[in-house]
């Protein structure tokens, strides 16, 4: 059964701080909020190379120990989108992604969801990296399946216009992130700088299924969405997994106009058979590479299904989850099948990967 309860995207009131590292981090320590504005400053001076690696740790600890509102993750993310080479399209595309840090070793669920919705005919733009808890991210799945990562903003833009499907890289599209690279090594712990990905996708997309593998996150992350006016749900199984889960429930924040609502979904309530988690586990990139064609020729079972539930979770909210959630899902639960069964994801997989060759090796 779906359970219901409303929850408003808003944020607590902050007032404006001086624009130094004192000022910003004495209002952190203090649990005081601060305003998009002043998380912004804070990433601009980061993504500058103006802060050192002491203030970056520090504004890092202190903003996961006060807790970020959506306001701060929202300045922080609009900040390094201002920071972020662009993707030349139209936002009308989705993106499938999650924070990470779930440590669940499954397949890569995402990155063949992402696959089958463009094989659907809804454009996506996907954001990624390599791993960095598991032993394969999208990056590397996607790379053993033949397609370049390596493009810029151009090459990613004709992949969305001839294919229907692009992918940004994060270390191209975000290089002056670089500069909190090494204290947020050296703290060794998450912060909020963990799930800034979900938020900074260079292509801006209007859509999202978004996972977050953070309790206490799912909830800020989606009121970003819901303040920038995106069509989202963002997700947690209660099994931990930064997706939609085939194990257990998921929690579903449902962002439209500018709102959000909370629900539970049970995948039994969808015709899915609950299985335990270790049936949706992988292995290195060349593993899940082989599960993904599996999937992609019509493979049966565990993975398939979570798969179909989380890209009809993408598909659903870029429609606009008109139907209420239950019923959205279950229509594009049909839809993300035909894709697979007709061939048309096997076939855009490969398309995909040909082009991404083609322009890399093309002359500059």
């Amino acid at each position: 059964m779906v359970r219901q309860s409303a929850a408003q995207g808003t944020d607590r009131v902050a007032g404006a701080v001086d624009r130094s590292w004192p000022a910003v981090l004495g209002a952190l320590t203090d649990g005081r909020d601060l305003s998009a504005d002043d998380t912004a400053w804070a990433m601009d001076e980061i993504m500058s190379d103006n802060a050192t690696s002491a203030q970056i740790a520090a504004f890092g600890v202190a903003l996961k120990m006060k807790g970020p509102t959506p306001a701060e993750l929202r300045g922080l993310a609009d900040s390094m989108l201002g920071h972020a080479r662009t993707v030349p399209v139209s936002p009308d595309v989705v993106d499938i992604v999650g924070t990470g840090g779930d440590r669940s070793h499954t397949v890569n669920i995402s990155t063949m969801a992402s696959v089958v919705v463009a094989a659907s005919g809804i454009r996506v733009v996907k954001h990624g990296n390599r791993a960095a808890s598991s032993k394969s991210g999208g990056a590397d799945v996607l790379e053993a399946l033949g397609v370049h990562i390596n493009l810029g903003a151009a090459d990613v833009a004709r992949c969305v216009e001839e294919v229907g499907i692009g992918f940004c890289f994060a270390p191209v599209f975000h290089p002056a992130l670089r500069f909190a690279g090494a204290p947020r090594k050296e703290i060794g712990i998450p912060t909020v700088f963990n799930v800034l990905g979900p938020l900074t996708n260079p292509a801006r997309p209007r859509a999202g299924l978004i996972g977050c593998a953070f309790e206490d996150l799912i909830g800020v992350i989606a009121g970003v969405m819901a303040e920038r006016g995106n069509s989202a749900l963002v997700v947690r199984g209660d099994d931990g997994l930064d997706e939609l889960t085939t194990s257990t429930t998921s929690v579903v924040h449902v962002v439209t106009g500018g709102t959000v609502t909370t629900q539970k979904l049970d995948p039994t309530d969808l015709g899915i058979t609950r299985v335990p988690l270790d049936a949706l586990r992988g292995g290195d990139a060349s593993d899940n590479a082989r599960v993904a064609r599996g999937i992609f020729a019509g493979d049966a079972g565990p993975v398939r299904d979570a798969v179909l539930l989380n890209a009809a979770g993408a598909i659903a909210a870029f429609d606009g989850l008109e139907g209420g959630l239950e019923e959205s899902l279950t229509a594009a639960m049909e839809k993300a099948a035909r894709a697979i069964d007709s061939g048309a994801a096997a076939a855009l997989l490969e398309r995909w990967a040909a082009l991404t060759v083609e322009l890399a090796a093309a002359p500059r």
